[in-house]
């Protein structure tokens, strides 16, 4: 089995190759040197490309795409003609021209892409088995810190007509959780933003997001990206009371964040299983996420710099 890593724009193909280099062969095309350099010192033997049209001649059976936002669509257009199934590393599109294209793209053949945030994996998710009915209100809470885009890394994630900054790239994760509890019938209701301590960011550092679904339950997603810890909570309120579930990193981060739950989602759709994520929930997410974004323009910046240390994780 041949398995592409179509781009290393952010954090989250080597921790994928890490999970799909236990049971297949690698290749990877990516323009970046010094991001080519580190994968290769992990994964010496994977084959290399200098384009994606090389990458994708290799015949991949299962590709995984992870450009800027900017380039997904055309990218994207380019995977889906092998016929491979695809993972479309979160967000699939953070501007309302890149939704629409992408979606152009993926409505006639959704059961081979997959798009989602791994944490829709995480066995505390997976295992909590929250009951839709009798819910009044929900709530996901997003800490991860962004500290590190204020230094300069990554610069198009945190630009909002590229890659969405702090309400898309992290919001996802809150919004991702809540639409698998209660489903695709959502739109945002309101969203604002705030610069609580990274001064040279282009976006934001704190959010909040609110929804509303169509059988009149409301939600908020907060988006913290000012923490020393990272930690995604969902809080489940009813008449009786309220449920929380928390997902962090742990001893095994790989498994606790969902990282080898979507591994092994991916590798079910190489073997012909359809994606176990419906696009009707992914196209829902990005229009909430986006959504959110055009609500939110630039705001002042009110807090004090901070400087940031440590590992990219995003």
């Amino acid at each position: 089995m041949l398995i592409a890593l179509a781009g290393l724009a952010t954090s989250h193909p080597y921790a994928d190759a890490r999970g799909l280099g236990r049971h297949a062969d690698l290749a990877v095309w990516e323009p970046d040197p010094e991001r080519l350099r580190v994968f290769t010192d992990e994964h010496p033997r994977a084959t290399v490309a200098d384009s994606l049209a090389d990458l994708l001649a290799t015949r991949p059976d299962g590709v995984v795409l992870t450009v800027p936002g900017p380039q997904v669509p055309d990218a994207l257009a380019a995977v889906l003609d092998t016929g491979a199934p695809v993972f479309v590393n979160k967000p699939a599109a953070a501007t309302r021209a890149q939704l629409d294209a992408v979606d152009r793209l993926v409505t006639p053949v959704a059961d081979r892409v997959m798009s989602a945030s791994v944490l829709r994996f995480a066995p505390a998710f997976t295992a909590a088995g929250v009951d839709p009915a009798g819910i009044l209100a929900v709530r996901a809470t997003v800490r991860h810190d962004v500290g590190l885009w204020a230094t300069g890394y990554n610069p198009w994630q945190d630009t909002p007509d590229e890659g969405g900054g702090t309400l898309v790239t992290m919001g996802v994760h809150g919004v991702e959780l809540l639409v698998a509890l209660l489903g695709p019938d959502v739109r945002l209701v309101g969203a604002a933003g705030s610069i609580r301590a990274y001064e040279g960011l282009r976006s934001e550092d704190t959010g909040v997001l609110a929804m509303r679904w169509a059988n009149g339950v409301p939600g908020t997603v907060e988006v913290l990206g000012v923490s020393d810890t990272e930690s995604y909570e969902v809080v489940v309120h009813r008449r009786d009371g309220s449920e929380s579930i928390l997902i962090e990193g742990g001893a095994a981060p790989a498994r606790d964040l969902g990282y080898e739950g979507v591994i092994e989602a991916f590798l079910a759709m190489i073997k012909g299983a359809p994606s176990p994520v419906p696009w009707s929930q992914t196209r829902a997410i990005l229009d909430v996420l986006v959504s959110a974004r055009e609500a939110s323009p630039p705001v002042p910046r009110t807090g004090t710099p901070t400087s940031w240390t440590g590992i990219p994780t995003f």
